[in-house]
């Protein structure tokens, strides 16, 4: 279980963005957010590269669950070992602990892990980004919402792990959010 979970860590570190930067002789940490998340790949190589990263990011977490499925661990352990992914995501110690904000490993996590939970997550995204109109303040309200329901609802307790994600997540988020309800506050 102690192995599966430093596994599920080291494949976290594998930054799709990173070796697409590779391939594309471009180093996205210095390119605009500095960010190896599919969304500075799409903002500085394309809509390809946004695909082929957030992809591969989502892969990584589905691969990390049906390694776990494969071996019959139990659904906590499993969503313990996607929240691992996730951090590796975040903080790959080959880069300094500097990686992607989580977002698509969290997707490929979470959408194995409970289609039901991850559906509600999806329609309540929906829902915020007709109203808000920002994809940064929808998904900061979806993930929160994800999180509470992880504890709330007791089919999804052993969800709990993504919920610390989630926090994590937020908290690498809090910037982008803070900018995109500034730039909203200071238009209107």
């Amino acid at each position: 279980m102690l192995l599966y979970w430093i596994v599920s860590y080291f494949i976290g570190t594998f930054l799709t963005a990173w070796w697409i930067g590779k391939w594309k002789k471009t180093d996205l940490r210095t390119m605009r957010s500095g960010n190896l998340g599919a969304r500075n790949a799409g903002a500085v190589l394309g809509k390809t590269a946004f695909l082929l990263t957030f992809l591969g990011d989502a892969l990584k977490g589905v691969l990390i669950l049906y390694i776990g499925f494969h071996f019959h661990f139990s659904l906590e352990i499993i969503a313990i070992a996607g929240f691992w992914g996730i951090v590796g995501h975040m903080f790959p110690f080959w880069l300094q602990f500097k990686g992607g904000k989580g977002i698509a490993t969290f997707i490929g996590v979470a959408l194995v892990l409970n289609l039901s939970l991850f559906g509600i997550m999806a329609a309540c995204f929906i829902m915020m980004i007709a109203l808000l109109r920002s994809a940064t303040l929808s998904m900061l309200i979806t993930f929160s919402t994800y999180a509470i329901l992880c504890w709330i609802i007791p089919a999804y307790t052993y969800s709990w792990p993504l919920s610390i994600a989630i926090l994590l997540i937020l908290y690498r988020h809090r910037l982008d959010a803070l900018e995109s309800w500034e730039a909203r506050w200071w238009k209107n």
